[in-house]
């Protein structure tokens, strides 16, 4: 009655107030009453700009790009009706974990129950209560990050929290992530809850540092390890979203972003993302090499041809252009790394230079391979 009445009369004056008292009770109970106030209060924008990430986040299972052997598994898991009550989702960042925990979360409770969903075992994306998890307003999902909320208090909260039944859906979904954060006595107090929780809960922790969990946790866990994806997936979802977004991109700009994205979704749509601030419609090699520090082809080129003729003055005068130039000596030297390996793949195992081609393009694949020629010729020289 107390909380009803807050409500009712700071409304209109200063939302600002209710987030702050909600806030200091520290209470898990009221984090439906926030979602409530937050959804009242602060309605997004039509035309605001939704980053790429977001944007192209994945919604069904289907979307999904390199992680088959974890979203095959959890769709048969909802088919047979074998629904864990906790699970573990680890790897590097940008992989998927949380999308694919949000997708598992519509998918046990999605309240469509047409011919279409019980085939694909699916979310719909088109019920009250997909929509809702999707916008972030679903009181049934509760999204906690370990970082901010790491200590005993808080886990205590959420022990007594798990009791509540859900409001409209089947299950209620914790989705802990960045969970290695949690100190030691947090996850002690977690174990209980973890091992035997209600029948409507299921918990979903995501980590980026497996190793730092106990082991008394991760035994209470089904565990999924997501693969970082390859160049060529970063590669295609970035074309895909070019399409859509009726983008020009460039091959460059395509092997750039997609290498120096480290086997992340995001960081490769983030970077796009910035790029696309300087020109709306375009993304070519020459604005992403600028705008990120990234040395030519031209001037690796130049530092391999020196190596394989032996000429340490033309190497170190290469280096000097690149430090000049203030451009970043780590990618540099990843290019350069980069290119041996490509090189060593072609000598070694030809049968894999279309795989090659598929992440760099046929024209740096025949630069490399007139590389390599020289890189041959060059130890055949010096054997003699």
């Amino acid at each position: 009655m107390i909380l009803s009445l807050i409500l009712y009369f700071n409304l209109w004056i200063n939302p600002i107030k209710i987030f702050g008292f909600l806030d200091s009770l520290n209470l898990h109970y009221f984090a439906y009453a926030r979602k409530i106030v937050y959804s009242v209060c602060i309605m997004p924008e039509k035309d605001s700009h939704i980053v790429l990430y977001r944007k192209y986040r994945p919604r069904n299972f289907s979307e999904v790009i390199g992680q088959e052997h974890i979203t095959e598994i959890l769709k048969n898991a909802i088919k047979l009706n074998r629904i864990n009550h906790a699970y573990l989702f680890s790897g590097s960042r940008g992989t998927g974990k949380t999308s694919v925990a949000r997708i598992f979360a519509k998918a046990i409770n999605c309240g469509d129950s047409g011919a279409g969903k019980i085939a694909a075992f699916e979310p719909c994306n088109k019920c009250a209560i997909c929509e809702e998890i999707d916008s972030g307003r679903s009181f049934d999902l509760m999204e906690i990050d370990a970082a901010s909320n790491r200590g005993i208090d808080e886990i205590r909260a959420l022990r007594e929290a798990v009791r509540l039944h859900p409001l409209r859906a089947r299950n209620k979904v914790y989705i802990i992530d960045e969970a290695h954060m949690l100190t030691k006595e947090a996850f002690n107090a977690l174990l209980k809850t973890l091992e035997e929780p209600p029948a409507h809960v299921v918990f979903i922790l995501a980590t980026t540092e497996f190793e730092k969990l106990p082991e008394t946790i991760v035994s209470r866990l089904q565990h999924f390890k997501f693969r970082k994806p390859s160049e060529y997936m970063i590669k295609k979802s970035l074309e895909n979203i070019a399409k859509k977004e009726k983008i020009l991109i460039d091959d460059e700009a395509l092997n750039i972003l997609s290498f120096f994205a480290d086997g992340s979704f995001r960081d490769a749509h983030g970077m796009a993302d910035q790029i696309l601030s300087l020109n709306e419609k375009k993304l070519m090699g020459e604005s992403v090499r600028n705008f990120f520090g990234v040395p030519s082809g031209v001037l690796v080129r130049e530092f391999l041809s020196s190596l394989f003729e032996k000429n340490a003055e033309n190497a170190f005068k290469t280096i000097n252009k690149v430090y000049n130039q203030g451009l970043d000596m780590k990618m540099f030297l990843k290019l350069i790394l980069r290119n041996l390996r490509f090189m060593l793949i072609l000598n070694l195992a030809p049968d894999m230079e279309k795989d090659i081609e598929d992440i760099i393009g046929k024209e740096q694949l025949d630069i490399l391979k007139a590389e390599k020629g020289l890189m041959e010729e060059n130890l055949m020289n010096s054997g003699k």
